[in-house]
């Protein structure tokens, strides 16, 4: 057996070091350098079939090269399908990230126990009766679905040899280990170990591997940075556990576009698809409410229209409050200052409170007229009138700015019932045959004129 050496990694940026310091000189990051095993001994989990023969590799130029559509895995799952760009891709590593109790085992259950494929459920977190109370719950009858309770990747390939499963599912990388790295389950060297082991199995085998990952206190992936780099698609599930609806977003993916986000809603039986946002993101309240304004945003490439309130009131303590939940607060402090100095509206005295309702959070400046249009509504006490909604963005002089597909945020507006929405009047609108009433302002003035004047 090879006598094992260990180095030193930075696991920040995987700088090496032949001894251990305590800052990074690459990334300037203090205790990130650990030891790892740089030689083990020379043999793998996984074994290659002693019946397939390993293609050569040649040089091709770029114009004989195949470029046929990749043929992809239906998982059944409108959501999950559009944010992985059309269904899993044979041979790919799919990473799931999230807080604890955010839905992931339970998002990963529910798809493995729709499909017709046979799948392979890996569990190193919960027995077989945990998951089976959890699937009765889910999706009781499946013939399909395999589940596994195991930690070591030596067990689990020997099983996945005998299973021989079209889609496994491994929750989650942080509790498995491999006998060739004499490290602790969740280590450095035991999750990229572990993470190399299932993309061999994965591309020598064409078959799919979804892995569900833990993440730290600040929100990103634990273990190395170079997990995310080693897979196909890194996707995050987020959301307040407060609330009933959860994200599911693509921050990496290779087969497909990063700008795609699929919508969930909690509940008893598992987690349901939301395939029109806007519906449950808007109160159904008849009733004028003051303080109230509805904005036409866009996350990844949906439009959704959402519900924004302000409160507005004098300040009790002397010094005025700023509140927001779900908007970034400095954003607010501008928009104050500009209606304060460009618009003439006398709110520097005052606390102001905002609210996005739903429990999501936008970062969409084409929400900044809906925003100031709530905290006015609030201010004045007059209610704004149902049915209108609002699309532009406000600068710093108070002009009203066009923002991006706002032909697209004017067609969804239309569609669920809207009929006047205020954009800037710098918007190229070519729609034609809309019954949308579309007012086009230019300043802030305009747009409190015609709603308060």
């Amino acid at each position: 057996m090879a006598k094992t050496k260990t180095a030193f990694f930075c696991q920040n940026c995987g700088t090496q070091y032949a001894k251990w310091v305590g800052q990074c000189t690459a990334c300037k990051e203090w205790n990130t350098v650990v030891e790892e095993v740089v030689q083990k001994e020379e043999k793998s989990s996984w074994k290659t079939p002693t019946n397939t023969t390993k293609k050569v590799s040649k040089p091709l130029r770029v114009n004989e090269i195949s470029t046929e559509k990749e043929l992809r895995l239906n998982t059944f799952d409108l959501e999950f399908n559009r944010v992985l760009g059309g269904g899993l891709v044979p041979g790919s590593l799919t990473l799931l990230g999230g807080e604890p109790g955010i839905g992931k085992s339970t998002l990963l259950l529910q798809i493995a126990l729709k499909l017709p494929y046979k799948t392979l459920y890996v569990s190193g977190e919960e027995s077989q009766k945990q998951i089976k109370m959890r699937a009765d719950r889910i999706h009781p009858n499946s013939d399909t679905c395999f589940i596994l309770t195991e930690t070591k990747t030596q067990n689990i390939f020997k099983q996945i040899e005998d299973t021989e499963p079209d889609i496994v599912v491994i929750d989650s990388i942080q509790t498995l280990h491999s006998d060739h790295i004499e490290s602790a389950a969740g280590s450095i060297s035991q999750i990229r170990e572990c993470t190399a082991e299932l993309i061999k199995f994965a591309k020598e085998t064409n078959t799919p591997v979804i892995l569900i990952g833990h993440i730290t206190k600040d929100g990103s992936i634990a273990g190395p940075k170079i997990l995310e780099h080693m897979v196909d698609s890194v996707l995050q599930f987020e959301g307040d556990r407060n609330y009933v609806y959860r994200i599911l977003r693509s921050l990496k993916n290779r087969f497909g576009s990063t700008s795609e986000l699929g919508i969930y809603e909690m509940q008893g039986s598992g987690l349901r698809e939301v395939n029109n946002p806007s519906e449950i993101l808007i109160s159904k309240n008849d009733e004028g409410l003051s303080g109230t304004a509805i904005a036409s945003t866009v996350e990844g490439m949906r439009p959704l229209m959402i519900e924004i309130q302000a409160l507005v009131s004098t300040a009790v303590y002397g010094t005025p409050q700023r509140s927001t939940t779900g908007y970034n607060a400095k954003r607010l402090n501008m928009l104050l200052a500009v209606l304060e100095k460009r618009a003439g509206f006398k709110l520097a005295a005052k606390d102001v409170f905002l609210n996005i309702t739903g429990g999501i959070s936008v970062d969409d400046p084409a929400i900044d007229l809906a925003v100031i249009a709530a905290i006015l509504s609030s201010n004045e006490d007059i209610a704004i009138e149902k049915g209108v909604c609002f699309a532009a963005e406000v600068g710093l002089a108070g002009e009203i700015r066009p923002v991006q597909r706002v032909e697209q945020r004017i067609t969804e507006a239309e569609k669920l019932g809207f009929d006047t929405i205020f954009v800037s009047k710098n918007n190229k609108i070519s729609l034609k045959n809309t019954q949308i009433n579309i007012q086009l302002v230019a300043k802030i003035e305009d747009v409190a004129n015609y709603l308060f004047g």
